[in-house]
């Protein structure tokens, strides 16, 4: 174990009840938040509750001890996942949650050769229309689980021909290697009730359900169709099993 640093009392007293300790069978999840997080959205300015976490090998509730941990960690060179809450969504009756993979490209870049821009603020829409619900955004989820070089990699495999799917198997890697344990782990912490996925992937429902916790229903999420994604958007449903919904190719 690290020497640990001895944390000032007034650090300790602020940061001890937002963080919260999750153990698992493996190891532990450290969750911290809520913290007020105003948010620009469609030129309105929304206000989530934010909350990061972060996986640790060894089990422990000392916050100095984890806040001593965490400084010598050199966290900046690893990707944590988060999550945003909105509204009373740990008792609301009706809340929808979005698992939303990292997309560097489409989140930041706004690309149109993926849908995930669109998905990631429509989604955030979706929920604060709805008035509860919560979108989680998974770090570790790049290129469905191969990482950024690995996707770039990827595509240009798929300019040369390859679909989705095929770039990735190319590359060695199976078609989807996302895990979604972790922010299974935080959604029990955080909501008891049941939940309305949005998503058009079956695969999160199941993953979902064979944790035991309780789907409403899922709400498809599909939109941004364009020349550059159409098909990206195709191989997801005829090589992926997402579940088209009428109308989502217009111009077909």
């Amino acid at each position: 174990m690290p020497n640990v640093k001895e944390i000032s009392n007034d650090v300790v007293n602020v940061l001890k009840d937002k963080i919260k300790v999750i153990k698992t069978d493996e190891s532990s999840i450290y969750l911290v938040g809520p913290i007020r997080l105003p948010v620009n959205l469609n030129g309105n300015t929304v206000i989530f509750q934010w909350y990061s976490w972060l996986n640790s090998d060894e089990y422990t509730e000392d916050i100095n001890q984890i806040i001593s941990n965490l400084s010598s960690s050199n966290l900046a060179e690893y990707q944590q996942s988060s999550v945003l809450v909105y509204g009373d969504f740990k008792e609301t009756e009706e809340s929808l949650i979005r698992m939303h993979s990292i997309c560097h490209t489409g989140d930041i870049f706004g690309s149109k050769r993926c849908d995930c821009g669109f998905q990631l603020k429509q989604s955030m829409q979706m929920i604060v229309n709805n008035g509860a619900g919560a979108l989680f955004y998974l770090a570790n989820h790049e290129g469905r689980g191969i990482g950024l070089f690995s996707k770039a990699m990827a595509y240009i495999l798929q300019e040369n021909g390859s679909d989705t799917v095929e770039a990735n198997e190319k590359l060695g890697f199976v078609d989807d290697s996302r895990n979604y344990g972790d922010a299974i782990e935080v959604l029990k912490v955080l909501r008891s009730k049941p939940v309305t996925l949005i998503t058009n992937n079956p695969k999160k429902v199941k993953a979902l359900k064979d944790a035991g916790l309780a789907v409403a229903g899922r709400t498809p999420l599909w939109g941004d169709v364009s020349e550059y994604n159409e098909k990206y958007l195709h191989t997801k449903i005829n090589r992926s099993g997402h579940m088209e919904e009428e109308g989502t190719f217009q111009n077909d």
